[in-house]
């Protein structure tokens, strides 16, 4: 991933593969910023696949749900890429977009939509 670049290039090549020390050089911003767009991820991708799952054991797939899954993709590939740049009005507005989409599917789950 990029920002493991950014790890060679701020504390070197052998620096970037030594074990982690509270005296390494830090990562440079949009790097960190990367790093938590990546676990903010990660921890949503849980709750989105449990929904898919349990939607999809209950045979629950029409155009609202392929539409939920879709809107939440972009949305949460938006999100990592604005907030790797830093813009956190976009942000906020792509980790909403994405939220919704796993309620609709909790409303679909639930068959209201």
């Amino acid at each position: 991933t990029p920002y493991i670049v950014d790890r060679v290039v701020v504390r070197g090549l052998m620096g970037a593969m030594d074990n982690p020390s509270p005296n390494a050089k830090p990562h440079s911003p949009w790097a960190r910023r990367q790093m938590n767009a990546h676990d903010n991820a990660v921890e949503n991708l849980v709750i989105f696949a449990i929904l898919v799952l349990v939607a999809n054991a209950l045979h629950i797939s029409n155009n609202v749900t392929a539409a939920a899954c879709a809107t939440y993709f972009w949305a949460r590939l938006a999100h990592y890429i604005i907030y790797t740049l830093g813009v956190p009005v976009l942000r906020t507005l792509t980790f909403v977009a994405a939220f919704a989409a796993q309620v609709v599917l909790v409303l679909a789950i639930f068959r209201v939509v």
